[in-house]
């Protein structure tokens, strides 16, 4: 079963991917509000991959992915995002994002794409 970091200011959202994913054989071993608390979290916890929100008070999440990326370039990011806007996806794939998903998502668009990435 692989283990899932869930980073999302909003707990509406966290609850709503932790329902979708382990409903679909993942592990939720975590969960951050802010991307400061992402950080932390992955050190901690070391998923196999996080999803990860890019607004956030504190730290974004391409702060937050910068972050993760600098303490292990092999962890798998999923950006998970209401901003689609292109510029946010091009800076999310710059720094090492494997994938963005747009909110609102398909649930099994989000399953389909974090078991590929899983098995990279």
């Amino acid at each position: 079963m692989k283990k899932v970091l869930i980073v999302d200011d909003a707990a509406f959202m966290r609850m709503a991917l932790r329902n979708l994913l382990e409903k679909n054989d993942f592990e939720i071993v975590g969960e951050a509000e802010n991307g400061a608390v992402g950080v932390r979290k992955y050190k901690e916890l070391h998923p196999d991959v996080v999803t990860m929100d890019i607004t956030m008070p504190e730290m974004t999440g391409i702060e937050a992915l910068k972050e993760i990326k600098a303490f292990d370039p092999g962890a798998k990011v999923v950006m998970v995002s209401a901003l689609g806007q292109e510029s946010f996806v091009r800076e999310a794939v710059l720094n090492g994002a494997k994938t963005f998903i747009v909110k609102p998502y398909k649930e099994d668009h989000v399953v389909t794409a974090l078991k590929k990435i899983c098995e990279m």
